[in-house]
């Protein structure tokens, strides 16, 4: 077993205790990192142990021991910290709990909405400063000091690292299912980089969204939250081919779907539809367009009727332009190609998705498979200039090609 392995497998769950032990986000960072260059000292050496996470948060709360020891600016913080800090060796063990309890104090409603998702890419999904920039498209420096005030308002605040009682969960589980849900979506399709899936924030996520399930089993979002995230991510494997390229949902293998995640998610859809006295959410809604997509056995053979009238729910219920761009590629796939491509230029004069580069790739695609080839060459340079992931990249090139020919 490699370190890099252990560390990337177990970051998010070994902070979460750090942060619970040591009672402060930057100081538990900053001894994570030095528990990791020991371990890249003694391991190889020694071995690794038995309980590698365990290593790593008993080495970590030394070294956070010495660095309180080695700053005298923070003298009497420091002490009280040491105090408690050197007879707190009871549960050093990483504890399910300690994850929830870290996104719920992300996702506190004292801190914006954008300082909540980056903060949790940053804790629980392990991403740099650099990355999480280039997924907000935002300058380094300015993420890096939205990064700081999240965690001084969490310090200066005193905002308790805890899951909140049950007269103030209903209204943080909104944020925290979105957090959840958007460290699965940047780990599903990475906003930037050489690949297209992060594995390691989808299993985070996934871990995440089971807990939220445990800790609510009578609340139907949660399950839907999860079903969706099994159902997309029961498709990971055939996402990308051997050389790392983007393979559309229509020329995957659906024999190496991952099954037994979609009858975990499509049982939860149902559930998540009937367990509410409500209207279904948004989550229970786009895991049952999953479903469709999941256990349709070709793609020739997906309802894509059915799927175009659960956005026309989904838009109802929680409306955006996203929401209404899928819907009208939906709608076009279902028979109606001229109609979805007019959907899609309203949204398009709209502006609200200009830096989109789906919107694009829609109207490229539906072009595409009309033959009207100059038009669907137009709209792949310009989904060209907005992409920044490497493999949508080279996919969109290859395919700007293809129709550049056949145009020319």
């Amino acid at each position: 077993m490699r370190i890099e392995d252990v560390f990337h497998a177990e970051r998010g769950r070994i902070l979460a205790t750090l942060i619970r032990l040591v009672g402060d986000f930057d100081l538990a960072e900053d001894a994570l990192q030095d528990a990791l260059a020991a371990a890249l000292e003694h391991w190889p050496v020694g071995g690794v142990p038995a309980n590698p996470a365990a290593w790593l948060i008993t080495t970590a709360r030394h070294k956070a021991i010495d660095r309180l020891r080695r700053e005298a600016r923070l003298a009497q913080k420091s002490e009280e910290l040491l105090q408690y800090l050197e007879v707190s060796t009871q549960d050093e063990a990483p504890m399910p709990e300690d994850r929830l309890r870290l996104i719920f104090t992300c996702c506190h409603p004292a801190l914006a909405a954008e300082a909540q998702v980056a903060l949790a890419l940053r804790t629980l999904g392990g991403l740099s400063t650099e990355e999480i920039a280039r997924a907000f498209l935002v300058p380094v420096p300015t993420m890096a000091q939205r990064l700081v005030r999240a965690k001084a308002k969490i310090r200066g605040a005193r905002i308790p690292y805890e899951i909140p009682p049950d007269a103030a969960l209903a209204e943080r589980l909104d944020g925290v299912m979105m957090v959840v849900y958007l460290v699965f979506n940047e780990g599903y399709a990475a906003s930037f980089g050489e690949r297209l899936v992060r594995y390691d924030l989808c299993s985070q996520a996934l871990r995440l969204g089971r807990m939220l399930v445990e800790l609510l089993p009578e609340r139907a979002e949660p399950k839907g939250l999860l079903a969706l995230m099994l159902l997309h991510d029961s498709r990971r494997e055939t996402r990308v081919d051997a050389s790392g390229d983007l393979v559309l949902l229509e020329d995957q293998d659906r024999s190496r779907w991952d099954r037994a995640q979609i009858a975990e998610g499509a049982a939860l859809v149902v559930d998540a539809l009937r367990a509410s006295d409500r209207p279904p959410g948004p989550y229970a809604l786009q895991a049952a367009i999953a479903a469709v997509h999941a256990q349709a056995p070709s793609a020739a053979e997906t309802d894509w009727a059915q799927i175009a009238a659960l956005y026309g729910v989904l838009a109802r219920v929680h409306p955006s332009p996203v929401v209404e761009l899928n819907r009208a590629v939906a709608v076009a796939m279902s028979g109606d190609p001229e109609r979805g491509l007019d959907l899609i230029a309203a949204l398009d004069v709209g502006g609200e998705l200009a830096a989109y580069h789906h919107l694009p790739v829609a109207r490229a695609e539906l072009l595409r498979r009309l033959g009207r080839w100059p038009e669907a060459a137009e709209a792949y340079r310009r989904a060209l200039a907005l992409v920044k992931n490497e493999p949508e990249r080279r996919h969109l090139a290859r395919r700007l090609g293809e129709v550049a020919a056949l145009g020319s």
